[in-house]
């Protein structure tokens, strides 16, 4: 049987799964679309909305310890079945592209070492050389996980330990190489052409993405060996990756120009290790990412085959996914994970997409599960007159509605292309598997609504 994960095992799961391989690129991402006074108020938007929304998770893991799972049984137990599905099912869909995003990004950080202008062997981690190695680093994890989620948890750990080198060097060297003029410069980002709120519009769901994965520990909170672990872990890990976020956007700017910045290479961390201290630095913060995208890859692997387990006991996903090995691995959820993913990988090598690609999608399937953190919270906290976490639901849900609008009208249409598909996939499991409730009339409509709208969604991203 599975051994119960403590508090350090579940911060390091949070973290890991947060410090990815975003915030190796995060220096080019960010100078990309802002200047230096649209960064710091988009960081002071997103700091104050990921930790409210940390503290909601917090709250609902001490409010409602009985509901394990976190997003797909807060949304189901607030807003039934439908919208516990919608929670899972998008959920679920994040959790699979941002593996084929880590998969991705390891392989084009290998090129470093492999590729030459004249000769190209793995590229942006989308050649048939990368997508064969990411297959085998793919089933590698997956034979991993099947040993049982604590063995994986312990080898996060040190991975987690593994990746804060190199992002602690970069820290200190930039430190010591900050220069504030630089870092002044088009401090309203005139140079761009677009206003300083658009700006800040447009950092958001890069800043989101960074983030995801704050969730993990709730996510495998029955894991748990003390339920007030998780909401601990939580805030830790939020705050520890909100300070390395900080810091590495903006001592960046004060090492190049921001448009100077705009035009690196990712992972352009590398880039600027590189002029602080020679040729080497892009060997270490290719190193680091492999490390640290690994270790993320890992987190993201257990995530991923967690949520459709859960939601299978329900019925809500089939119930053939809620089986489990005689080491207490989610075996069945992990064997469609993992050929999902198998499947984004050939397409990645047909169609030629990148990372930055991926990133937009994972970022947009995760909106509605987390703005149903903060709806629920609100329901919880209004019944029990909770006054506390009343404050803490409204900033919640305040901030996903804040990121549903960043997102733009585009990516809100790429979502019910991607929700559609899983109505067919929601309709066969509650006839095979029989799940609890009943689906009222307002459920049905919008489930019609979702499969009627995937159509002309489609025509309209299509053109």
């Amino acid at each position: 049987m599975d051994k119960k994960l403590g508090l350090t095992a579940l911060t390091a799961l949070v973290l890991s799964s947060m410090l990815g391989a975003g915030v190796f690129s995060l220096p080019q991402n960010m100078a990309l679309v802002a200047g230096p006074a649209a960064l710091l108020t988009g960081w002071a938007i997103t700091g104050v909305g990921i930790i409210m929304l940390s503290l909601a998770l917090l709250l609902l893991t001490r409010l409602k310890p009985e509901l394990d799972g976190g997003i797909y049984t807060y949304a189901r137990a607030g807003f039934g079945e439908l919208v516990g599905f919608c929670s899972a099912w998008g959920y679920w869909l994040c959790a699979v592209i941002a593996n084929v995003s880590y998969l991705v990004i390891v392989f084009s950080a290998l090129s470093f070492f492999t590729d030459s202008p004249g000769h190209v062997v793995f590229g942006d981690g989308n050649t048939w050389q990368a997508m064969l190695g990411a297959s085998v680093l793919l089933w590698l994890v997956h034979w991993l996980v099947l040993r049982g989620v604590q063995t994986a948890a312990s080898i996060n750990l040190v991975a987690t330990l593994g990746k804060l080198v190199p992002l602690g060097l970069f820290v200190v060297l930039a430190i010591a190489a900050f220069n504030l003029d630089r870092f002044r410069f088009d401090f309203s980002g005139i140079e761009l052409g677009v206003p300083v709120w658009e700006q800040v519009k447009n950092t958001m769901l890069i800043t989101l993405w960074v983030f995801i994965g704050v969730e993990g520990a709730v996510v495998v909170s029955a894991r748990a060996r003390n339920k007030k672990d998780v909401g601990r872990a939580t805030l830790l890990a939020v705050i520890a990756a909100l300070v390395v976020y900080l810091l590495v956007t903006l001592l960046s700017l004060g090492i190049v120009p921001r448009a100077e910045l705009a035009q690196m290479r990712n992972p352009s961390m590398a880039g600027l290790l590189n002029r602080l201290i020679g040729s080497w630095g892009d060997m270490v913060i290719a190193l680091g990412l492999i490390v640290s995208v690994s270790g993320a890859y890992l987190s993201w692997t257990i995530m991923a085959a967690e949520v459709p387990m859960l939601a299978a006991g329900n019925g809500t996903f089939p119930r053939s996914l809620a089986k489990q090995n005689a080491r207490g691995a989610p075996s069945a959820s992990l064997w469609l994970t993992n050929l999902s993913v198998q499947g984004c990988l050939i397409l990645i090598w047909l169609t030629g997409s990148d990372y930055n690609t991926l990133l937009t999608i994972a970022s947009e399937m995760v909106l509605v599960p987390y703005l149903l953190v903060g709806a629920y919270l609100f329901k919880v906290a209004r019944a029990q007159q909770k006054t506390a976490a009343l404050v803490v639901a409204l900033g919640a849900s305040a901030y996903g509605l804040w990121l549903l609008y960043a997102s733009g009208p585009l990516h809100l249409l790429l979502s019910v292309v991607l929700y559609a598909p899983g109505m067919l996939l929601f309709i066969w499991a509650r006839r095979n598997g029989r799940g609890n409730g009943y689906l009222n009339k307002l459920e049905k409509i919008a489930m019609g609504v979702l499969i009627a709208g995937a159509a002309p969604a489609t025509w309209m991203l299509l053109r």
